[in-house]
């Protein structure tokens, strides 16, 4: 037999209905914000990410899913969105428009990467991106829309972390300051750091190895060295959390794992999914949009791991949909009948269902328990002789005689 993937996971019927009400918040949130939906391709050119996310992340050099094209191009499985946003709002003039500067996402991303509980080589994201605004405002929004999304779903215990990052003059300061701390004691610590060391020191500070997060505990603070105009920004964001009751923890060692992040970033985790705590993160991208050759526009946005946040949901079932009506239709002439009426009542916009395998008036509502139907229609050869059939309340028992004719209606009325 075949099986899938490893680190790739079905999602079965008992499973998806949890994700259509993650979906459906995730909407009617972004809607209420003023965010419109778009779609982007699974696949995009190498470059784009390469570009984008940095070559010296861990994204790019080891987890990219990457094929040639048989024109000979370089196609990427898409690992993140919001740089296939960006391309499609340049491609298609987004930014010409005060309507289409707020856009919302969702979909499979793709990474090559040790599967563990909440993290797949393919994972599900709903993001954010909103462009065109320098005002700290923004962030305020962005940050609220996703605290509520998480209220909405009623998900408990998190905690919502905020850095800034400054801007490329910042980091650039703040950078030579970590290089001088870390440069006598470098050579203890793992391998991936002493790589990042030369070519994205920053990274450091997200290192999980117990050790090097001993070691860079008593690390300068990028905070502390920021300019005026980046503290600025950055205690705007805090005033006006604080003014929505929106808690928050100040983590300096919050620097996210992609380079095109600037300023603002932040993280909300969970204290219930071990070692992958993170389940929604974003911040300010303020260059991205100007790398990948558009006019100097800010930027702003978060991505939520939808497998990560489907681990939390409160207990409470999502329940498949059940059939409003089963319809028991039995006989030579009862059957054809039965299954007229079924696609008149779907027409009429009530969900209907039957069982075709069936014979028998038993097994048929047998079958009608088990799809837990409100309601069964019995029309059988003398249901059909008489023109009366019978409505059958699948909890109470009780039926009742109702004129064929007048049958469409009754439901109707019933279901108003």
């Amino acid at each position: 037999m075949l099986r899938s993937i490893k680190g790739v996971k079905d999602l079965l019927p008992s499973q998806t209905p949890s994700w259509h009400h993650m979906e459906a918040t995730a909407r009617s949130w972004a809607g209420r914000y003023g965010f419109s939906e778009i779609r982007i391709p699974i696949f995009e050119l190498t470059e784009l990410f390469s570009r984008s996310i940095g070559g010296a992340t861990d994204i790019v050099e080891k987890e990219m899913y990457t094929f040639p094209d048989r024109d000979g191009s370089s196609l990427t499985l898409r690992p993140e969105g919001t740089a296939g946003v960006v391309r499609a709002v340049l491609e298609h003039r987004l930014l010409d428009s005060i309507t289409t500067r707020k856009l919302f996402y969702f979909g499979p991303m793709f990474r090559h990467e040790r599967p563990q509980a909440g993290r797949y080589r393919q994972f599900h994201q709903f993001g954010v991106e909103a462009f065109g605004i320098e005002d700290p405002n923004i962030d305020i929004e962005i940050i609220s829309l996703l605290w509520n999304y998480f209220l909405d779903l009623e998900l408990k215990d998190l905690t919502l972390h905020l850095n800034s990052i400054g801007t490329q003059q910042d980091r650039e300061r703040y950078i030579q300051e970590l290089k001088k701390f870390l440069s006598p004691n470098i050579s203890s610590f793992c391998g991936n750091c002493q790589r990042r060391f030369t070519a994205n020191p920053l990274r450091i500070l997200d290192c999980k190895v117990p050790f090097c997060v001993e070691a860079t505990h008593q690390a300068p603070s990028i905070i502390d060295l920021l300019s005026n105009d980046s503290g600025a920004h950055f205690q705007k964001i805090l005033t006006g959390l604080k003014d929505l009751n929106i808690p928050f923890t100040i983590n300096p060692r919050l620097v996210r794992g992609l380079d095109y992040y600037s300023r603002t970033t932040f993280e909300i985790t969970s204290p219930h999914l071990g070692s992958q705590s993170t389940i929604g993160a974003g911040g300010r991208y303020d260059s991205l949009v100007e790398l990948l050759q558009g006019p100097p526009t800010p930027a702003v946005g978060f991505a939520v791991g939808l497998e990560r946040v489907s681990l939390l949901l409160p207990e409470e079932s999502y329940p498949p949909a059940t059939p409003c009506v089963f319809l028991a239709g039995f006989g030579t002439q009862g059957k054809p009948e039965a299954f007229k009426l079924l696609h008149t009542l779907r027409k009429n916009g009530i969900t209907a269902e039957t069982d075709h395998r069936a014979t028998n008036l038993k097994a048929l509502l047998r079958s009608a328990d088990k799809l837990s139907a409100k309601y069964s229609i019995i029309v059988g050869d003398d249901e059909i002789q008489s023109g009366i059939v019978i409505l059958r309340n699948m909890e109470t028992k009780e039926q009742q005689s109702i004129p064929l004719k007048d049958l469409s209606e009754k439901i109707m009325i019933l279901f108003q």
